[in-house]
């Protein structure tokens, strides 16, 4: 893989060696090649202490297994100073919206508001969708010699031990688990790294820059957050709605990644276009049942106390409602104010 030239803009580290990169990650030598990995023995140990990452295996609502994998204290350092010196600097693809400074789902669905029909994709599995082998060509693309590029894709990725597969929980199908044990004990990028939804960003600029174009030549508008993907456009986008849909699920299959058929979404004027909870109809806005649920809850605690509404027993609360509110303060400031001064007279 040869260097991009934008590459030579963006100020990133020089490391030329593994041993300059154990010294930039102020570790030996011999600790940076246990943390990268590269030979796979972590996944071959049943031993919980001496691997890299707690796991929370979750069922996911619509089917499936969602794998959280959480980097141990040093390693989530090294990842974080990946993250802060050489992912940081590189700039997204316009059309990304999640897991960007300075943008949200408020900026990714905005440009929808008001369209004749907005389309929505899903992508399957998004970040044990990119192999370990993709990071490290990503590593070698900014500049990096392959050992080095090896490393630093190491450090970023993991491959679950099968001893985390022994047993399966009862709300997962058979099925379902043996997907996933083959997903995940393939090396993949981890949902809990910090350098995941960055990492993901950049190595999909191929996947955005294809979708963003093909929107362009249908009169389209395109972006996209994390796994959701959404165009939208006039009338004449609209009447070939189905055959353009038919196209990007195509580049999205030759750019490695699957989509979920059960969660596409034609949505037409004169019926609720959603994005990411937001309503797109007229402008962007949430919708109404939500605020007036989120609305009855605050009052009644203001009433009853916040432990008469804490039905789901919720550690934090009064976070987990501060946290509520905000959302509405980014997408309905008025609203958002008006909650947030319930909000205020709550007795916790």
């Amino acid at each position: 893989m040869e260097p991009v030239l934008a590459a030579q803009r963006w100020d990133l580290p020089a490391i030329e060696t593994a041993g300059d990169l154990a010294e930039w990650l102020s570790v030996h030598p011999t600790q940076l090649d246990w943390f990268a990995d590269l030979k796979g023995l972590c996944a071959k140990l049943d031993r919980p202490k001496l691997q890299h990452f707690h796991y929370r295996i979750l069922a996911k609502r619509s089917g499936g297994v969602r794998l959280i994998e959480s980097p141990k204290r040093q390693l989530k350092e090294m990842q974080r100073r990946i993250l802060s010196l050489i992912l940081e600097r590189i700039p997204p693809h316009p059309a990304v919206q999640g897991f960007v400074k300075g943008r949200s789902i408020v900026s990714f669905a905005s440009p929808h508001a008001g369209k004749h029909v907005l389309l929505r994709l899903d992508l399957k599995d998004f970040f044990p969708a990119f192999p370990a082998a993709r990071v490290q060509a990503l590593f070698r693309t900014l500049g990096y010699p392959e050992t080095v590029a090896d490393l630093l894709g190491g450090i970023c990725s993991s491959a679950t031990p099968r001893s985390l597969w022994k047993q399966r929980p009862v709300e997962i199908g058979l099925n379902e688990w043996r997907e996933a044990q083959n997903l995940y004990t393939r090396r993949h990028l981890p949902q809990g790294a910090p350098t995941s939804p960055a990492l993901a960003n950049i190595t999909a600029f191929r996947l955005d820059c294809r979708l963003s174009g093909l929107a362009k030549s249908a009169g389209a508008v395109y972006t996209r957050y994390a796994d959701d993907l959404a165009f939208s456009g006039d009338e004449e986008f609209a009447r070939r709605i189905e055959r353009f849909s038919m196209h990007a699920v195509a580049v999205a299959l030759e750019e490695g990644f699957d989509v979920n058929h059960h969660k596409t979404r034609i949505m037409r004027r004169g019926n609720r276009q959603v994005l990411a909870g937001i309503v797109v109809n007229e402008r962007v806005n949430l919708r109404r049942a939500d605020l007036e649920k989120l609305e009855a809850i605050l009052t009644n605690c203001v009433r009853f106390g916040p432990e008469s509404q804490n039905r789901e027993n919720v550690p934090n609360f009064r976070a987990h409602l501060e946290g509520r509110i905000g959302f509405v303060e980014m997408v309905n400031r008025a609203k958002g104010q008006r909650l947030r001064r319930i909000f205020e007279t709550i007795r916790f």
